[in-house]
């Protein structure tokens, strides 16, 4: 098939590669001139794993980047959607991307196309795009495109992993036309495919963060009561993992969840149960826990160290997990502007996130190019990321370990010190 992907972004280029190597013909658009220069000289614009490789093999053949969206969208049975819903002040979802990229695409059809949403947005925006199109352009959901909603399940470091093997496809759909054009693009995927409406697919793809981000938060619960005890919290949830009811994965206790997707999405669908008259306090829990525990390795430190006014500190780790680059809404932010606060002197040190972190923190810390330079800037260090690389016991002889995300298999006492355990 011929396929447009209106968005480079994290979602957007790994559908554009994913598909491309499928064999399907893809435009990728961005509104950005450098984005799409990168993009086809095989330089990808996120770190994600394996993606440079994969992006090199099918730049240039069945992939092209380009900011012609009238061109892209024209030429193509399939429109993907997934540009960026930024979060107001309020939780709520800023749609003015969508919205933008929704009516370009139906202004530059000149037939039937399928439009297919892959951004998270709240339950209803498909249908509210419908109802644009049809007030702003005259054009008839159903009738001069159809409308569908796909959500994406991806994880960061392992997103392609799980583009080519999901655990299942949702397609949400208002009429057939359009539902046997997406079942058609995922023929070739062995997976349990859910047929359902656009409201319900937008609903799942909400339901399916908040509950994963819950667990995470009950884990970390648990794992302050247990820290209190002198219990290892990972011995407890490997016992309750193994119920086959629960299940073991989501379950690491440490400094509390980050990235682009589970500190905005569930605030987003706290805001829409608050609009709907219902107040959510799981997810109010769930939410409170994550935002007080990145702050708990920081008190770790004072408790052991005495005052950080002054102190050297050593930071390994920046990104919200291994495998990826991504700091939005990283525990390390918190935790670097608390230790920042308290009068520390920081070197800091990740494989991937060190352009990330400069954005935001410039001079006020400086940056090593090794980890072993790192490591040589003080005898105290914090491990927020669990990389592969952190986890050689030999890097941290001699030196008092924060680790807040089990990335050594200690337990706490002497000069180490885990978060919950």
């Amino acid at each position: 098939m011929k396929i447009c992907v209106i968005g480079s972004g994290y979602v957007g280029l790994i559908t554009a590669c994913g598909f491309s190597k499928l064999g399907h013909t893809v435009d990728c658009v961005d509104i950005d001139p450098k984005k799409t220069e990168s993009i086809n000289k095989g330089i990808p614009p996120i770190y994600e794993s394996g993606l440079k490789e994969l992006l090199g093999e099918v730049i240039g053949k069945k992939l092209n980047a380009t900011t012609d969206l009238n061109k892209a969208v024209s030429s193509s049975e399939i429109v993907f959607i997934s540009v960026g819903t930024p979060s107001r002040e309020d939780g709520s979802i800023d749609l003015s991307y969508i919205n933008k990229a929704f009516l370009d695409a139906v202004s530059a059809s000149k037939s039937y196309k399928v439009i297919i949403v892959k951004s998270t947005v709240v339950p209803g925006t498909c249908d509210s795009l419908a109802k644009l199109a049809k007030e702003k352009l005259g054009k008839q959901d159903g009738k001069d495109f159809g409308l569908c909603m796909n959500p994406e399940f991806l994880r960061e470091g392992k997103a392609l992993e799980d583009f080519f093997n999901p655990d299942r496809i949702v397609i949400g759909s208002e009429d057939e036309k359009s539902r046997k054009k997406v079942l058609e693009l995922y023929s070739s995927f062995k997976c349990p495919i859910l047929n359902t409406d656009r409201k319900t697919a937008e609903m799942i793809k909400y339901a399916s963060n908040s509950f994963l981000a819950t667990k995470i938060s009950f884990a970390n619960e648990f794992g302050n009561l247990c820290k209190k005890m002198g219990i290892d919290v990972y011995e407890v949830m490997d016992g309750i993992g193994m119920d086959k009811r629960i299940g073991r994965s989501f379950l690491n206790a440490g400094i509390g969840y980050g990235g682009s997707c589970f500190p905005k999405d569930v605030k987003a669908i706290v805001h829409s149960f608050k609009e709907n008259g219902i107040e959510p306090k799981l997810l109010n829990s769930a939410i409170e826990v994550n935002e007080n525990q990145p702050l708990k390795i920081v008190d770790l430190a004072k408790k052991k160290l005495g005052s950080l006014n002054g102190k050297k500190i050593t930071i390994l780790g920046l990104a919200f997990k291994p495998d990826s680059d991504d700091i939005r809404e990283a525990p390390s932010i918190k935790i670097l502007n608390k230790l920042l606060s308290e009068g520390a002197k920081i070197m800091v040190y990740d494989p991937e996130a060190m352009l990330n972190i400069r954005k935001v923190f410039a001079a006020r810390i400086e940056y090593a190019k090794t980890a072993q330079e790192a490591l040589s800037y003080s005898d105290n260090v914090f491990v927020l990321t669990e990389w592969a690389q952190f986890r050689d016991e030999k890097l941290y002889s001699g030196k008092t370990v924060f680790d807040g995300r089990k990335v050594l298999k200690r337990k706490s006492g002497g000069k180490y010190e885990g978060i919950c355990w």
